[in-house]
C-alpha cells in the first residue's frame, strides 16, 4: 500500500500541519513529516475533512442500471469526497431480504471507490403492508442499520410503530420518507402562489409536516431511533426541533438542494427542478439552513437520485422526481452555509461526516483526522470556483440541476483508507 506525506494542509480549517498516511491509516500530524519511500502532496491552500458520508444516495443497481451502477455512483461519490454512501433500497428487487443487500454491499466493495452501506427496505416491495426481512439484514454480511422506504412513506401508523419496535433489537433506526399519500396525490410542486400561477398540483408543506409529528410521538411511546429524510419545510424544522426538546431520539436530514434551490425555479417547466420532496419556498429555504446551522437538523445528506435522458427531458406532467448531488454537495454546502458565516468546517466536518456515521453506526467513518485513525481524508480547494458542466461527472445520469452554476471549491484528493480513489494530477509533489 502507498505511503503519502500531505505537506502543509489546513486541518478542518483550524490548522495548518503535515499529515502521514501508512498502511492505511494516519500514523502522523505534525511539522515537517518525513517518511521513507512516501510520495509528498503540497497541500498548501488545502483544507482536509474527513471522508464524506451520505446517509442517502440511490445507486440504482440492481434493475435501473441504464441510470446508474454501483461502481459509477460509486466514482461519483469519490469525486464529491464521500468514502461511504448508504444506497437506498428502491431498486429492482427491492432490497428487503438479505441476499440483496448483501449483493449491493459487495459490489461496493468489488469496485473500492468507496464504502457502500445497503438500506434495508422497510416493508416487503415497499407495498407498506407487511414488515421485511429487518432482522436478516442486519444480520447480514451487510450489517444494515438503517431502514427506509425512501420514495415511499410507512403511511399506516401501526406499520410504523411495528418497524420502530422491531429495529431497537440492533440498534436500528426507521428513516422515513415523510409524505402523507392522500395530501399528495398528483402533487406535482410546492403548494404555494407559484403553483397557483402555473396550474400545476400543489405539494403542501403539511404533508410532510403532519407525518414527522405522528411519527415523533411514536418514537418517543416506543423508546426507539427515528430518522427523518429530506427535510425541506420551515414547519419540519420547527417540529424536529421540538422533538429534540422533548428529548425524543430523532436525526434529520437536508439535501443541498433544499439549501440552495427554490419553487421560483419551477416557472421554466424544466423537469430538473422536478424532485421529491419538492423545491420549497425562499422563507423555507433559510429555514433549514438556520435548522443545519444550529444543529436541529443534524447532517446534509444528498438523495442523489440519477435518471435516465427519458424520464426527464420529457414533459413536466411526466418527469421522473429526482436529482444528482453527490459530486456537487460540498460546493453547495460552501456556498449555502460556509460562505454566509452560518458554519465553520469544523462544523461542515460535523455535519457531513462525523453524525451521519452516527446515525448510521459506521465504525472507520466520521473518525477525526487523528493519529491511529483510518486514514479517510478529502482534500478540497475552497479559493476556487468553476461553472458546472453536464457532461463534466461520472454518474450515468445528467440530470443535474446545478448546470451553468457557478460554484465554489474542489475536491482535488479523497483517500479511502489510504488509497487516493480520487488524485488531481495537477497536484505538486515534494520531496519528504
Amino acid at each position: 500500500m502507498s505511503t503519502y506525506v500531505i505537506k502543509g494542509v489546513n486541518i478542518l480549517g483550524d490548522k495548518v500541519a503535515d499529515i502521514a498516511i501508512e498502511n492505511g491509516m494516519i500514523t502522523a500530524v505534525g511539522s515537517d513529516l518525513s517518511v521513507d519511500g512516501a510520495t509528498g502532496i503540497v497541500a498548501l491552500g488545502l483544507i482536509a475533512l474527513p471522508g464524506l458520508v451520505d446517509l442517502h444516495t440511490h445507486l440504482r443497481e440492481p434493475g435501473r442500471e441504464d441510470a446508474e451502477t454501483v461502481l459509477t455512483g460509486s466514482q461519483a461519490a469519490a469525486r464529491g469526497g464521500f468514502t461511504c454512501v448508504h444506497a437506498m433500497a428502491n431498486t429492482d428487487p427491492v432490497a428487503d431480504t438479505a441476499g440483496v443487500v448483501e449483493q449491493v454491499w459487495r459490489l461496493g466493495t468489488q469496485g473500492g471507490y468507496c464504502d457502500v452501506q445497503p438500506v434495508g427496505a422497510v416493508t416487503i416491495g415497499l407495498g407498506g403492508e407487511r414488515l421485511a426481512e429487518l432482522g436478516a439484514m442486519a444480520d447480514s454480511a451487510a450489517r444494515v442499520r438503517v431502514f427506509s422506504d425512501d420514495g415511499k412513506c410507512v403511511s399506516d401508523a401501526v406499520m410504523m410503530r411495528r418497524a420502530l419496535e422491531y429495529v431497537k433489537a440492533f440498534d436500528g433506526v426507521i428513516a422515513q420518507h415523510a409524505q402523507e399519500p392522500r395530501l399528495t396525490e398528483g402533487a406535482q410542486m410546492n403548494e404555494g402562489e407559484i403553483s397557483g400561477s402555473l396550474g400545476l398540483t400543489g405539494w403542501p408543506a403539511v404533508a410532510e409536516e403532519a407525518i414527522i409529528a405522528r411519527d415523533v410521538l411514536l418514537a418517543e411511546h416506543v423508546g426507539s431511533r427515528l430518522h427523518v429524510c429530506h427535510v425541506s419545510t420551515r414547519g419540519s424544522v420547527e417540529l424536529v426541533r421540538w422533538a429534540k426538546s422533548r428529548g425524543i431520539n430523532v436525526t434529520a436530514e437536508v439535501t443541498p438542494h433544499h439549501l440552495l434551490l427554490t419553487d421560483d425555479l419551477v416557472r421554466s417547466y424544466d423537469p430538473i427542478y422536478k424532485v421529491n420532496p419538492p423545491l420549497r419556498s425562499a422563507d423555507d429555504v433559510a429555514a433549514v439552513r438556520e435548522g443545519l446551522a444550529d444543529g436541529m437538523i443534524d447532517c446534509v445528506a444528498t438523495d442523489h437520485a440519477p435518471h435516465p435522458m427519458e424520464d426527464k427531458e420529457c414533459e413536466w406532467s411526466a418527469a421522473a422526481f429526482g436529482m444528482l448531488g453527490l459530486e456537487t454537495a460540498l460546493s453547495v454546502v460552501q456556498h449555502t452555509m460556509v460562505d454566509t458565516g452560518l458554519l465553520t468546517w469544523n462544523q461542515v466536518a460535523d455535519r457531513m461526516s462525523a453524525t451521519p456515521a452516527t446515525i448510521g453506526r459506521l465504525t472507520g467513518h466520521g473518525r477525526p483526522l487523528d493519529v491511529g485513525e483510518p486514514a479517510n481524508i478529502v482534500l478540497y480547494n475552497p479559493g476556487v470556483s468553476r461553472v458546472v458542466e453536464a457532461g463534466d461527472s461520472a454518474s450515468l445520469s445528467r440530470n443535474n440541476p446545478y448546470v451553468g452554476l457557478t460554484l465554489p471549491g474542489d475536491i482535488v484528493a479523497t483517500f479511502l483508507r489510504g488509497k487516493p480513489t480520487v488524485l488531481d494530477s495537477t497536484l505538486q509533489r515534494a520531496a519528504v
